[in-house]
């Protein structure tokens, strides 16, 4: 098992990374269960999560003595809406749950959002413990405590800065996984290693086939080295408001407008939006001559290889270019007239690129809707 220290002061945590985790969660979070006595635990699943891994918490809990109270979410960004917030604070109300209890969250990344939100305002704060199930909940969300739902206008625009207490990435959960989702996954690992490590990035290309087919001895040190690499970003900035944290947002403006665009649904999961959007970003920087168009199809290529989308004209979309930089001025990380773009000057180096016109990006998305 690896073990990574998220350290903020005064309010560390640990994330840990080994199979088996669910089997003995109730020796894991010995300390946050403790406070429970005879009350039931609330665990908050997503539906088909609980399927596959319900029993396995239910018996370790019972092991020791203590019965789980489910709130099942249905799969999908639908999930994190105004309505599931406001049905999901009144369960808990409705139980009791204090300051000082810890609300479990089973599921990928939607699950962890709405729980950690929830949890933030809560009783204006309570504790939450991260199970994430899914590779991209693992190496990425469940991490560094960005909790939010999504409004009309666009993705993760209400939330609340809400760390975990504790985070058991359970790598025996990611063989229950459909193929996409994997590599929805992966692409997030491809970010790690695209943003600040051309070495890790490499090394990632090499052994994607290995991670998809959920090799052990690949997955834990490979999850391990990105918890790692956000870990010590979001101890330098926890909050964004340097430009440390703003590079795990490489892919995330474009890929957000995808998302949008493609509303929300199963047409483009996350990773793959995120996928898209590191391969624009990689072309982008190229049509700025900031980087050569050989490493930007590169990163293309490699994407390619595990899998992943790299080619936005295979949407279909029925839109322009001037339409998908509209969405990208409702982007979360908007700064008064201007959007911030993480763009590259190498394969292991990202940068916040903040004098880009979106009349340059609406052309150039023109483009890739056209383009292959």
């Amino acid at each position: 098992m690896a073990v990574i220290d998220v350290a903020l002061a005064g309010r560390s945590y640990e994330v840990r990374v080994g199979t088996g985790l669910l089997d003995r969660i109730h020796a894991e979070a010995h300390g946050f269960l403790e406070p429970f006595g005879k009350r039931a635990v609330p665990i908050v699943a997503d539906a088909e999560a609980r399927r596959l891994h319900g029993e396995r918490l239910q018996a370790s809990f019972r092991s020791a003595g203590h019965a789980i109270d489910w709130y099942e979410v249905t799969p999908g960004e639908c999930s994190k809406s105004w309505a599931e917030l406001e049905r999901l604070t009144d369960w808990l109300l409705e139980r009791g749950v204090t300051r000082s209890d810890h609300v479990f969250a089973l599921g990928g990344g939607v699950v962890g959002d709405l729980v950690g939100f929830a949890c933030a305002i809560l009783k204006r704060g309570c504790g939450f413990v991260q199970l994430p199930t899914t590779l991209l909940a693992q190496v990425d969300s469940s991490v560094g405590g960005k909790t939010a739902i999504n409004a009309n206008a666009g993705k993760n625009l209400i939330g609340a800065f809400h760390q975990p207490s504790l985070v058991l990435a359970d790598t025996k959960c990611l063989a229950t996984l459909p193929q996409r989702e994997m590599r929805a996954g992966l692409a997030e690992v491809f970010k790690y290693g695209l943003l600040g490590d051309a070495g890790f990035f490499a090394r990632v290309d090499e052994q994607s086939t290995a991670i998809l087919a959920c090799d052990v001895g690949v997955l834990e040190p490979v999850i391990a080295h990105c918890v790692g690499m956000k870990a010590r970003i979001v101890a330098e900035d926890e909050r964004e408001t340097k430009d440390a944290r703003a590079l795990l947002n490489l892919g995330h403006t474009f890929g957000h407008a995808l998302e949008a665009e493609t509303g929300f649904s199963d047409k483009l999961l996350h990773g793959e939006a995120v996928a898209l959007g590191m391969v624009l970003a990689a072309r982008f920087s190229a049509r700025r001559e900031l980087v050569a168009l050989a490493d930007a199809e590169a990163v293309a290529d490699a994407l390619a290889r595990a899998g992943l989308p790299t080619e936005i004209a295979a949407l279909g979309l029925d839109c322009d270019g001037t339409t998908l930089a509209r969405h990208m001025r409702n982007d979360k990380k908007a700064e008064a007239s201007t959007v911030p773009f993480i763009l590259l000057r190498a394969i292991g180096e990202a940068f916040v690129a903040r004098d880009v016109d979106l009349a340059d990006v609406a052309a150039f998305m023109d483009e890739q809707l056209q383009a292959h």
